[in-house]
């Protein structure tokens, strides 16, 4: 091969731009990048971002011209409001049995009917069964002396004072003490009892909803005010400190703790309009705010304001920061989002050991609201309640532990018509028996700071079951509590 005589053919010129076309698979030869003109510039275009609220109702787009649908929007409002309270509806009949329960006044000598003649019980027995004679007590003096059934009640101003909860008798509107032992015992009891009836387990279902649905708006409102005033630059990616959270359920609570008193109140209470103390929710709180102090009484007072403080506070406190310690105590790797199945049983034991701690102090708090304050008269209760007040949270806890028992159900009125038809050998025989059924638990009030512990176990455990079979994973979507 001989060398190129010249090389004037292969010289490029180097003020000519570089220009690289893509190979279209022809042996065309590319145009000069001179004759192709530059594209136009793009317009920039705004475009709304997507909102994924308003896909369940496309009318509903803030992004059109032509605004919000009126009609559309109250038929959503009302959607909301039919569905929170119907699922209000379907959990308080558990709710007023726990109350119940928690309110309940059980002492250590309920069962103790030694003292009572067989005549006298005999007597009971027959006028609890006779008809005519539960019409006769509506109309019966509080203050005869009759040996019927019906004495005075325990908390009517200059009646004679009760020492023992069945030795005196019990008013007909007391559902009898220590005949439940659980949840669902209470629930049978309140539907079965004459002056209550099935329908007083939906007694505050009003007031339960509303205070729900203002709890639920009021603590994100909160929570967003107190994290742009004390942690603005704090990104949604970044984990939160703990303290803004939990002060926000516990400012949403103490603004709302009128409505959970008027609550405690209207479930307490007994359903007869012979004795019932308030008509509805704003006839009880126009009650209390007349004759116990009004709106600073109902806040501030001691026997008000430290048990809505402590149990607003610990509740948040147990269930925010319980599964992170436990994750921590037991060396695992996991977090919400990489484990979401690991973290939801965390929240399930977190939320079981929380409730040996809430649970007490939630008890103490619903004895203080059923007590009444300055020239109000105390309440009838459909259930037993304690004759003298407490005076604090300390006093409360103290006296629950020492002067009542948490044995329950109480099957005295069996033994003892068994221990009166009975003489001599066998009679003795039975003392024994019932002396060897002799259990701690009648010598000591802890039980009765539990009640309801159950049936909180069972909601938390079918929450977590929900959760794994409905896959849901999103961050946002809390830990429900019955």
């Amino acid at each position: 091969m001989s060398a190129p005589t010249s090389l004037r053919d292969l010289y490029i010129d180097g003020g000519a731009a570089w220009a690289f076309q893509p190979q279209n698979g022809t042996n065309a030869p590319a145009p000069p990048v001179s004759s192709v003109p530059p594209p136009p510039p793009a317009p920039w275009t705004h475009r709304a971002a997507h909102n994924s609220i308003f896909d369940l109702s496309p009318s509903l787009d803030l992004s059109e011209p032509t605004g919000i649908n009126a009609t559309d929007l109250f038929k959503a409002l009302v959607a909301s409001a039919v569905l929170q309270y119907t699922s209000t509806a379907i959990a308080m009949p558990w709710e007023v049995g726990k109350l119940l329960l928690q309110v309940q006044w059980v002492p250590r000598d309920a069962g103790e009917l030694e003292n009572v003649p067989p005549l006298e019980e005999e007597e009971e027995e027959s006028s609890e069964l006779s008809d005519e004679n539960d019409e006769e007590s509506y109309f019966a003096d509080p203050n005869s002396a009759h040996p019927g059934r019906h004495h005075a009640p325990v908390h009517d101003e200059g009646s004679p004072p009760r020492h023992g909860v069945l030795q005196d008798g019990r008013p007909e509107y007391i559902i009898p003490v220590g005949s439940a032992d659980g949840v669902w015992g209470m629930i049978k009891r309140v539907g079965r009892f004459r002056l209550e009836g099935w329908l007083s387990l939906w007694k505050g279902l009003l007031t339960s909803c509303a205070s729900e649905v203002v709890s639920s708006t009021l603590q994100p409102v909160i929570h967003s005010m107190l994290q742009a005033l004390f942690a603005p630059s704090l990104s949604p990616f970044h984990q939160q400190p703990l303290i803004l959270p939990i002060t926000s359920h516990l400012l949403t609570g103490f603004l709302l703790s009128p409505l959970d008193l008027v609550r405690t109140r209207l479930i307490v209470q007994s359903a007869s309009p012979h004795y019932r103390s308030y008509t509805g929710p704003i006839d009880a709180l126009s009650q209390i705010l007349r004759e116990e102090g009004g709106w600073h009484s109902i806040y501030f007072h001691p026997q008000l304001l430290i048990p809505t403080l402590i149990d607003c506070t610990l509740r948040p406190l147990v269930s925010l920061a319980m599964p992170g310690l436990l994750v921590r105590y037991v060396g695992a790797r996991i977090s919400q989002d990489s484990h979401p199945v690991a973290w939801g049983a965390a929240e399930l034991a977190g939320s079981c050991l929380g409730l040996l701690v809430t649970l007490p102090f939630e008890t103490i708090r619903r004895r203080l609201q059923v007590q009444v304050r300055g020239t109000a008269r105390p309440i009838r209760g459909c259930v037993e309640l304690r004759p003298q007040p407490y005076a604090g949270v300390v006093d409360t806890f103290w006296h629950i532990l020492t002067e009542e028992r948490s044995d329950l159900p109480l099957p005295v009125s069996r033994q003892n018509r068994r221990r009166s038809s009975l003489k001599g050998k066998e009679r003795e025989v039975v003392e024994e028996d019932s002396e060897e059924k002799d259990h701690w638990t009648k010598h000591t009030g802890l039980g009765q700071l539990y009640r309801g512990l159950g049936m909180r176990l069972g909601a938390s455990a079918i929450v977590f079951v929900l959760a794994l079979l409905s896959g849901d994973d999103g961050g946002d979507s809390g830990w429900a509590e019955l």
